[in-house]
């Protein structure tokens, strides 16, 4: 009796490093479960795959050559892209896995980890889970605590901040949506609620109160 073929994980490696990149390909392409699409060395390159093949998982450096990987997963989500996301970088500062935790990735795995644990650390992001350096948990508690209080007691959570900062860069709701990784009616919701909670009724009274009463959390 002939064994079922096992599953394979299509992953897109993006890393403008040739040497680093075919390296790891090769590693990846040895694990019966895993299939390596196209090595890219360009964001260009990678959206091409997206737009031809069906990728499940993205492994991406964040340094790419004349692009960074926040910039690239907006214009990969803006084609429609919904698959898992996981950074392989040599460090990022806070600032830089805020952005990326933002936009929805599902792990950040750090250059100098032994080959062998980024196969677990796909594995692991594949079923859900969310791999994480312990140096950058702090960065994801910060994130998920991050809601404040007005004079009235009032709260603004996690995502209602999100969304006032998009509000402070003129981005409209659908950009507001693929920044967040949410849907455009979730972004819509959030906007009713700060509309309730600060009591004003536009999106420029709405820009005026939070930078009047939460600018130093924005």
């Amino acid at each position: 009796m002939s064994q079922e073929p096992v599953p394979k994980i299509r992953l897109l490696l993006v890393d403008d490093h040739a040497l680093f990149r075919e390296g790891l390909a090769r590693l990846l392409a040895s694990e019966p479960d895993f299939e390596v699409v196209v090595p890219c060395a360009t964001g260009d390159e990678a959206l091409r795959v997206l737009d031809s093949a069906k990728i499940d998982l993205i492994l991406l450096d964040y340094d790419l050559d004349g692009e960074t990987g926040a910039r690239f997963l907006v214009r990969a989500m803006q084609r429609g892209f919904q698959g898992r996301v996981l950074v392989v970088t040599a460090g990022l500062s806070d600032v830089e896995v805020t952005d990326i935790l933002r936009l929805g990735v599902t792990g950040i795995f750090l250059k100098h980890n032994p080959p062998g644990l980024l196969a677990k650390a796909i594995r692991k992001v594949m079923e859900g889970e969310v791999w994480l350096d312990q140096r950058y948990l702090k960065v994801l508690l910060k994130e998920s605590r991050a809601a404040v209080e007005d004079g009235s007691g009032r709260k603004l959570s996690a995502r209602e901040l999100e969304v006032l900062r998009s509000l402070l860069k003129g981005m409209a709701n659908k950009e507001i949506a693929v920044g967040l990784r949410i849907s455009e009616s979730s972004v819509k919701a959030t906007l009713q609620q700060l509309f309730l909670k600060t009591g004003v009724r536009t999106r420029s009274q709405l820009v005026r109160v939070a930078l009047e009463q939460y600018k130093e959390y924005l």
